[in-house]
C-alpha cells in the first residue's frame, strides 16, 4: 500500500472492502459533539419539562389503592376498594352511589315550594315520598342468568317503572316454560340451525322452546280479542304484558312479580321478537286485535311528568335507553342516572350517548351527577343489586359495604 501510487481514499477503499463494518475505525468525534456529551449542565428546557412544578391536589382526593389479599376475602372491603382502584372498577363503586342516592332520597329533602300540592305538604307524606325509578334493560339480560337479579328488583318492589324491548318480555316466559342452556361464542351457526337450536351469544335455546310459547300465547291473544270486541277493551302492550304476567303464574317470572306489585313494564318494539310473530300468524288465523302504543306513551310520560324526583338505571343501549330519557325530557331531566353498557360514542349512537350528551337534551338535569360504566351489564348487575337494593339488616337500613364519598 505504501508504492501504491492511487489516491490513499482508493487505497484504504480497497483494503478494507470486505471487512465487517464493526472493524472499520471510526471517526473521532467533532469538537462541538464532544463538548455537548461531555457538558455536567442539564439543558434547562428538558429540566423544566420533566420537573415541572404541580399545584395542590383538591381536598379530598382520593389515593389509588387497591384491595390487600394478605387481610384475607372481605366482600364488602374488596368493594370499597373499587372507589379508589381506577378505570372502571371507580365508575362502578361512583354508580353503586348514584343508586343509593336515588333510592334514599325523599321529598322531605326539599324545601316546600310556593306552589306544593297541599297533600305533599304534610311532613310525614313528605318523608314517605320517593324517587321513580325507571329500571331499562335489553333483552340479553333475560336471556341471561341476570334475569334473576331483575326478577329480585321487582319483586321486592324496589324499581317503579320497567321498559326493555320485545324479546326482554317473551324469554321470561318461555324460561317458565323450558329452559335456556350454557353454550359457546364459537359454535357454528349451519350446524345449529340443522338442529333447530337458537344462539344468543354463548346461550343456546332450542327452538321447541318458541313453539311451546306459541301453543300457550295463542289461547290468550284470542282471549284478548274477544273482550276487545265485546267489552270495547282497549288493549295496549303494557296491558297485554300485565296480563301475561298473570297468567304465567310463576314466581321465577320477572312480569309475574311486575303485575303483582303493579309495576308498569313498557316495550314499545312488542312486536320485534317472537311475541310479534305470534302476533302475525293470529292476524291470519283470528284477525282483529289492536294494541294502541299511543296510550303507553301517554302514561310513561306521565310517570316521569309527575314524579317528585326521577332516577333512571339503563343498562344496555337502544330503544330501552332512548325510551326512558325521553319520557324524563317531559319533566326537563332526571335527578339521577346511572347507565351501563359497553357503547362507545364516536358513531352517533344513542346506545354510546354519555350523559352529559343527555343533558343537553334536557333529559337529565344539569346539577345531576349521573354515571355511565363502561362494562358488559351481566359483570355488575349482580353485584349493583348486592350492594345498593339488598336491604337484608332488620332495622331496614343498607346492609351493603361503605364505599368512600356515598351519600346517605
Amino acid at each position: 500500500v505504501a508504492h501504491d501510487r492511487r489516491p490513499q481514499s482508493q487505497v484504504v477503499d480497497q483494503a478494507t472492502r470486505g471487512l465487517p463494518r464493526c472493524r472499520l475505525a471510526r471517526p473521532p468525534p467533532t469538537r462541538h459533539a464532544m463538548s455537548t456529551y461531555e457538558s455536567t449542565k442539564v439543558p434547562e428546557l428538558s429540566q423544566q419539562a420533566v420537573l415541572m412544578a404541580s399545584e395542590e391536589m383538591p381536598s379530598g382526593s382520593l389515593p389509588v389503592k387497591g384491595y390487600d389479599f394478605n387481610q384475607g376475602v372481605d366482600f364488602e372491603k374488596l368493594m370499597a376498594s373499587y372507589l379508589t382502584t381506577g378505570f372502571q372498577a371507580n365508575q362502578f363503586a361512583l354508580a353503586v352511589n348514584e343508586v343509593r342516592k336515588m333510592r334514599a332520597w325523599r321529598l322531605s329533602d326539599e324545601p316546600i315550594e310556593e306552589d306544593e300540592r297541599d297533600d305533599l305538604r304534610d311532613p310525614a307524606v313528605r318523608a314517605r315520598t320517593k324517587a321513580t325509578i325507571f329500571l331499562g334493560f335489553t333483552s340479553n339480560l333475560i336471556s341471561a342468568g341476570t334475569r334473576e337479579s331483575i326478577k329480585y328488583l321487582c319483586q321486592h318492589k324496589l324499581v317503579d317503572v320497567i321498559v326493555t324491548t320485545g324479546g326482554g318480555i317473551e324469554e321470561d316466559l318461555m324460561k317458565c316454560m323450558a329452559p335456556h342452556y350454557i353454550g359457546d361464542f364459537a359454535l357454528k351457526g349451519a350446524e345449529l340451525r340443522r338442529r333447530g337450536i337458537n344462539r344468543i351469544g354463548n346461550l343456546l335455546v332450542p327452538n321447541r322452546n318458541y313453539c311451546i310459547f306459541e301453543e300457550w300465547l295463542m289461547p290468550i291473544l284470542d282471549e284478548m280479542l274477544e273482550e276487545q270486541n265485546s267489552e270495547g277493551t282497549r288493549w295496549t302492550p303494557s296491558k297485554m304484558i300485565k296480563l301475561l304476567g298473570e297468567r304465567i303464574g310463576n314466581e321465577d317470572s320477572v312480569y309475574y312479580w311486575a303485575a303483582k306489585n303493579g309495576i308498569p313494564v313498557f316495550c314499545p318494539a312488542i312486536t320485534d321478537g317472537s311475541v310479534g310473530d305470534m302476533l302475525y300468524f293470529h292476524s291470519y288465523k283470528n284477525p282483529g286485535l289492536v294494541l294502541d302504543i299511543v296510550e303507553d306513551i301517554r302514561e310513561i310520560n306521565n310517570a316521569a311528568l309527575h314524579a317528585s324526583h326521577s332516577g333512571m338505571l339503563i343498562l344496555g343501549g337502544g330503544l330501552v335507553k332512548h325510551h326512558i330519557c325521553n319520557a324524563n325530557l317531559m319533566r326537563n331531566g332526571a335527578d339521577f342516572a346511572v347507565f351501563i353498557n359497553t357503547g362507545q360514542e364516536f358513531d352517533g349512537s344513542d346506545s354510546g350517548a354519555k350523559p352529559d350528551e343527555a343533558i343537553s337534551w334536557g333529559k337529565i338535569k344539569p346539577e345531576a351527577t349521573p354515571v355511565k360504566v363502561y362494562s358488559d351489564a351481566t359483570l355488575l348487575l349482580p353485584l349493583l343489586v348486592a350492594l345498593a337494593f339488598v336491604d337484608p339488616k332488620p332495622d331496614g337500613t343498607d346492609g351493603g359495604p361503605t364505599l368512600p364519598g356515598a351519600s346517605s
